[in-house]
């Protein structure tokens, strides 16, 4: 049974006190922005010193697609474990653990002197970032109702997005002034002092305050959770024996396939294939990662007005899913046959602002499909199939540049294919099995 810390309110609190203590999940959600945005620029140093490292160490492409893709399998298989425990133990306390691990382990690359020793560390980097964003759908599960949630979910997604646009001048900056190994150290540090902000602030509502947001229903269903008299709930392995699940790991597979091929290679393609020095990559591969910002909002925010229009929760989830994914897909493509450089990258802008369109929802949508009790669990399921196709992105990547002389041409068009694949998964496959059930 997952551990509650819902208490009662004393007895004189009132209906306005109750709306004025219940103001704290916007400060959580905050909190959570902040601490995306950290947990990407952990993500990211990698990225940005693709060129210095590949250098120092002497690697070719593949080898760097190797090293670039050991934080995503470990994330991905580790996401399994994590929703469970997100449910079982709590957000607040899995959450300062991630936080407190992934940043000493970001601290621990800066001691690596050979392949073996960084492709360990971000092996263990991304086993220790796996509970984040489970943690951040369970907060939002827990403090949102259903029609509120699609905005702060995206809000939270805006910190990746945050992070991926300041990264690479930030990033930058500090490695040409304290070399890779400082840059990595810095971003360490930052994750210490989130995690200490998060143990000192986060809380579980009240059941009062649940009943305010959610209604009498659910506080009560948390009430009888909390003495462990709640009728028998499917397990979280059940959840591989449905539909939804394994059309949500394809369609989130496809999706997140070509955000990582920018996480990764964003900036190579920029110094290798249109001949930008590494000073001048640090601010044009923000240009793309400031469009994501716009996505995810964009995606919340439609989602939440189709929702006031009358849709169901799972329609106003996927039209932003599907929409974005498409319209991504159609920037993509074209990339690799486009002569004029200032188009290309208005093209990879466009691309990417589509691609995270989707992100807020997607998280929404497992909210919507699953059991409260399982809510952090199917999110883990999606973003593992998600992460799944992060991390073939920079593996195979870097086997078509090699393959090819550093030719992008096949890169852009098996990640605009692949687009289109999630696109398909979640219009014609996910569906609100529970209502129909129930009908």
């Amino acid at each position: 049974m997952a551990q509650q810390s819902l208490t009662l309110d004393p007895p004189d609190t009132d209906g306005a006190d109750l709306r004025k203590g219940i103001r704290v999940r916007w400060v959580l959600v905050a909190l959570l922005v902040i601490g995306g945005v950290v947990n990407y620029l952990d993500r990211a140093t990698l990225s940005v010193a693709n060129t210095t490292i590949s250098h120092e160490f002497g690697l070719n492409s593949t080898e760097m697609g190797l090293l670039l893709a050991a934080f995503a399998w470990p994330y991905a298989i580790a996401n399994l474990p994590a929703g469970y425990l997100v449910d079982r133990f709590g957000p607040k306390r899995m959450y300062a653990w991630a936080a407190g691990l992934w940043s000493l382990m970001g601290m621990v690359t800066a001691a690596a002197n050979s392949f073996g020793l960084l492709y360990a560390a971000r092996v263990a980097l991304g086993v220790t970032e796996s509970p984040f964003f489970t943690a951040s759908l369970k907060v939002n599960e827990t403090w949102f109702a259903k029609d509120e949630r699609a905005l702060p979910i995206s809000i939270v997604n805006t910190g990746s997005q945050i992070a991926n646009a300041i990264a690479p001048p930030l990033l930058t900056v500090l490695m040409l002034n304290f070399g890779w190994r400082g840059m990595f150290l810095a971003v360490g540090a930052l994750g210490i002092l989130v995690m200490l902000v998060w143990l000192r602030i986060y809380r579980d509502p009240t059941l009062r305050e649940m009943a305010l947001i959610k209604g009498e229903q659910a506080a009560a269903e948390a009430r009888e959770a909390r003495a462990g008299k709640g009728e028998e709930k499917a397990s979280w392995g059940q959840l591989f024996r449905q539909r939804n699940t394994f059309f949500m790991i394809l369609g989130a597979f496809g999706i997140f396939y070509t955000v990582w091929v920018y996480l990764t290679w964003l900036p190579s393609y920029l110094q290798t294939s249109r001949g930008f020095s590494l000073a001048e990559t640090g601010w044009l591969s923000s240009l793309p990662y400031l469009c994501g910002i716009a996505g995810v909002l964009f995606g919340g925010l439609l989602s939440g007005h189709l929702m006031r229009r009358g849709h169901s929760a799972v329609t106003s989830r996927k039209v932003p899913i599907v929409g974005g994914a498409v319209l991504a897909a159609a920037a993509v493509l074209p990339v690799a046959y486009v002569e004029s450089t200032p188009f290309a990258i208005a093209l990879l802008s466009l691309g990417y602002f589509a691609a995270q369109v989707p992100m807020g929802c997607l998280w929404t949508l497992a909210s919507d499909v699953a059991e409260p009790h399982q809510v952090a669990s199917l999110g883990a399921i999606q973003n593992f199939g998600g992460f799944l196709g992060a991390a073939l992105a920079p593996i195979v990547t870097g086997a078509i540049l090699d393959a090819t002389d550093n030719n992008y041409t096949l890169v852009f068009f098996v990640g605009g294919v692949l687009l289109l694949v999630g696109a398909i998964s979640y219009l014609f496959f996910v569906k609100d099995r529970r209502a129909a059930a129930s009908a």
